[in-house]
């Protein structure tokens, strides 16, 4: 019997885990999965640049790291060039999926992979070995109907390129993502619902008191939300935390001494944070979203002017009378905790749980060809 284990332990697969750098809810909402990857046994690659980097390399210090170039999406100021400014970096959006791919098929023969887990890059598949997309987005939202046609046509052409596809909401809709992981159309590749994919756990004892600001995403809006909102605070009572979501920043802002400022937190300390927090302000991205559904927070969320995902997903949380979310452009903080103190006291908090059966099958299937070969 032991014998059988050694035996499995020294033919290990190698499972590559590479995430998209679109802000960094790609990456942190990969943490769980490289745990329940790491408690079966499988040595697990990471990939990726910069933010990215910092973040897994601070989780998994253990685990080897390969550099991948990101797609270095930047957002516009205003609202209504958001999406001419997506549309002005298709071509490089296309240049780094064909890249990424030409990079693939040279470190699956340097490094032994084995497998790939590519949480929203496209060209990370290979025809040789099993390949897994993660993706809450089967259909895209756009703002039209005939973009969100298009994009999302496009996007099932590469989700077909992966032997499948695990989605991160729960199976039965409309689930927290709503159209978007459940859309008319779905992918020929195999689909795995994942449930709620966070990092983070629920404390039920911890004390909840103050504020707690979240800011990421791509610039420039991270930084003109930080611009909105940091004025505002001195005027409200603390205790007030800020996470400002850049994890390779040394800069320090001068605040109030009853606000705490930090550039990143690790996993562990934010989620004691969050657990402790009576009121949460960030965007309304998916992990986000996911995140602060696990802890049962109480949020004001405010999605990105122009990101028709992030708008889609605040009014669909909202109708849902699961989060409190409002618009930035007349964001007044006294008037929006208030609110989202009357909204909180009417709502009934909703649960969503993780399903890690399907990487759990997945890695034993693994297991089971790495024996063989």
């Amino acid at each position: 019997m032991n014998e059988a284990k050694i035996n499995i332990r020294a033919k290990k697969p190698r499972v590559l885990v590479a995430p998209l750098d679109w802000g960094l809810g790609h990456a942190t909402r990969c943490i769980s999965i490289i745990y329940t990857l790491q408690e079966q046994g499988v040595t697990v690659l990471l990939a990726g640049d910069h933010a990215i980097e910092t973040i897994l390399k601070k989780e998994f210090p253990d685990c080897e790291f390969l550099p991948l170039k990101g797609y270095n999406i930047r957002y516009s100021r205003k609202k209504y060039f958001f999406m001419l400014k997506l549309l002005s970096q298709l071509g490089r959006i296309r240049n780094s999926i064909q890249l990424e791919q030409l990079w693939l098929k040279k470190v699956v023969t340097e490094h032994q992979i084995d497998a790939v887990i590519s949480d929203n890059r496209p060209g990370l598949y290979h025809p040789n070995i099993p390949c897994i997309y993660i993706t809450h987005q089967l259909q895209i939202e756009t703002g039209t109907t005939i973009g969100n046609t298009i994009a999302s046509a496009l996007h099932r052409y590469y989700i077909n390129r992966f032997s499948g596809c695990w989605v991160p909401d729960q199976e039965n809709a409309p689930g927290l993502a709503g159209k978007l992981s459940h859309p008319a159309y779905l992918p020929k590749t195999p689909i795995q619902y994942l449930g709620n994919l966070s990092r983070f756990k629920y404390n039920n004892t911890a004390k909840k008191k103050g504020l707690c600001i979240l800011l990421s995403g791509p610039e420039p809006q991270r930084t003109l939300l930080e611009q909105a909102i940091v004025p505002q605070l001195s005027l409200l009572p603390g205790p007030i935390s800020l996470v400002r979501g850049l994890p390779n920043s040394k800069e320090t802002l001068e605040l109030p001494p009853h606000i705490q400022c930090f550039s990143h937190l690790p996993a562990k300390d934010l989620n004691q944070l969050l657990n402790e927090t009576a009121m949460v302000i960030c965007r309304s991205g998916y992990s986000t979203v996911m995140d602060l559904v696990e802890l049962k927070a109480n949020a004001i969320m405010i999605p990105t002017p122009g990101q028709s995902e992030q708008e889609y997903l605040a009014s669909q949380l909202g109708k849902a009378g699961i989060f409190y979310c409002c618009d930035q452009k007349k964001l007044n903080l006294k008037i929006a905790l208030k609110s989202a103190t009357e909204f909180y006291r009417n709502t009934n908090k909703t649960t969503f749980f993780f399903n890690d059966q399907p990487i759990r099958l997945w890695v034993e299937e693994l297991l089971k060809q790495h024996q063989q070969q």
